[in-house]
């Protein structure tokens, strides 16, 4: 009799939560986007002298998953495989073209804002979001606000290379920079009355080049005391000369020997860490509006970074490498009902779109090639099969788990990393017996379908055709 009704004591209570659970209103989501962000913050340790606390209060209160990874390192693909959910040599956007509409494997899919809004949510953009044209994903868009920003008559730090390669104090006021107006129109939109639930999105253009922002950021650097990277001079005495090719011919970033020689590395970081903690307070502004505002109990927010950077390390600059320093991103995802934790099982961008639909209970789609984090957001050790894939063009890849890179490159070449030991891949340990069982799990793990490059005549393009000319 007690048995019998312990047991209808419970069914009424999983009755009472299902229905509970039916009855609640659908959550918002908040999406924030900050270009060319590498492992640079406070929760990341990537940097001592980094300052993000708007980023590091998020990550307190959401799970911060420490070793999540892009699938390129190069915009334009990053973002059109996070927002489709498509890797990159599923749908052949690898670099900076084509548009992802313009790939046949793509053009008909909804993406991530798209999906949203087909399941009754108002879809709110502002700033960069995707590569190019954010406006036709969203119902409402607050422009991209002057897309990088204003631009000196003459270039302040760089005199050569591409317009967009400088850095420096630049222009004088916050309300001057498109990230300060992206912050305002999102945090307006927080402010508004919605009689339906809303995803917005938030794309940030700082720290990517040209790394200006106003006297005060820089400020809160002084230059004289700036830190450079851990650098090992040797560092790529075991790689292939493909490897070397790859990440540095015909690249628009300075070479590293340059910085070096015209005395503007220490200066060159200085900046990056200023615009860093500058889009750190335009995130911050955001998120002072969520807490101000009826949604912030039942708002999702995501933050992350469409790829890593380099500054020096390797003796190179900027993105396009496999390595951590070019793959690593962060990524903190803040739920309703979730505790929070931190993560190191391997997480990629592409898994934030299945991640989305699972926590708003949309329905899912067996098409999309990542995998929801929600079972890591439930129990962060928990067993995960799948490794973090990135690529830069057809035949190079990089296989990310928890502990190992594994990067094998189109002229066969390989490195293996052990991040235990060697958290800065200073050394090769390919060729190390005691790592060949290792070697071989990782390399069944690289995709042996693989489309052709689509576009053409982008840097990215170039570069991977310098470094294919010598096979």
């Amino acid at each position: 009799m007690v048995w019998r009704r312990l047991c209808g004591m419970l069914l009424l209570v999983t009755v009472a939560t299902e229905a509970a659970a039916a009855d609640a209103p659908p959550p918002n989501v908040l999406l924030i986007s900050i270009d060319d962000l590498n492992d640079w913050t406070g929760c990341l340790g990537g940097h001592p002298q980094a300052m993000t606390p708007n980023i590091d209060r998020l990550a307190k209160r959401g799970t911060l998953f420490a070793n999540a990874h892009c699938q390129s390192p190069v915009c334009n693909p990053s973002r059109a495989s996070m927002m489709t959910g498509r890797y990159p040599h599923t749908s052949g956007v690898y670099f900076l073209n084509p548009d992802l509409k313009q790939a046949p494997v793509l053009k008909d899919l909804k993406t991530l804002p798209e999906a949203f809004a087909d399941q009754g949510y108002l879809t709110m953009g502002v700033g960069k979001i995707f590569h190019t044209g954010d406006k036709r994903f969203f119902q409402q868009y607050g422009g991209n606000n002057g897309g990088f920003g204003p631009r000196p008559a003459q270039k302040l730090s760089q005199p050569h290379g591409h317009p967009l390669w400088d850095w420096g104090v630049y222009p004088a006021t916050n309300e001057e920079m498109p990230d300060w107006k992206a912050s305002a129109w999102a945090a307006a939109r927080l402010g508004e009355s919605h009689d339906q639930p809303f995803f917005l999105a938030v794309g940030f253009y700082r720290p990517h080049v040209p790394m200006y922002a106003p006297q005060e950021w820089f400020d809160r650097h002084p230059r004289a005391a700036i830190q450079l990277p851990v650098v090992n001079e040797k560092d790529r005495d075991d790689l292939s000369q493909y490897a070397i090719d790859l990440t540095n011919r015909e690249h628009v970033s300075p070479e590293h020997q340059w910085v070096q020689s015209a005395g503007q590395w220490e200066h060159a970081v200085q900046s990056y860490l200023a615009s860093v903690t500058f889009a750190d307070h335009c995130v911050g502004r955001v998120l002072d509006a969520l807490d101000a505002s009826p949604y912030k109990d039942n708002t999702i927010v995501v933050l992350f970074s469409d790829h890593g950077f380099h500054l020096g390390e390797k003796q190179r600059w900027a993105k396009r490498s496999l390595w951590e320093d070019g793959t690593r991103v962060p990524l903190i995802v803040s739920a309703p009902g979730f505790e929070p934790g931190e993560c190191h099982r391997p997480a990629e961008l592409i898994d934030v779109y299945p991640t989305l639909l699972d926590l708003a209970n949309l329905p899912t789609d067996d098409q999309q090639q990542g995998q929801s984090l929600v079972p890591l957001m439930k129990n962060p050790e928990a067993r995960w099969g799948h490794p973090a894939i990135t690529s830069f063009g057809p035949g190079n890849y990089s296989v990310r788990t928890t502990r190992y890179r594994y990067i094998e490159y189109l002229d066969g070449s390989r490195e293996f990393y052990d991040h235990s030991t060697d958290p800065h891949e200073w050394h090769n340990l390919i060729d190390d017996p005691g790592a060949a069982e290792a070697v071989t799990y990782h390399a069944q793990r690289v995709p042996q379908k693989q489309r052709e490059v689509l576009g053409q005549n982008s840097t990215g393009h170039k570069a991977y055709a310098a470094a294919n000319s010598k096979l």
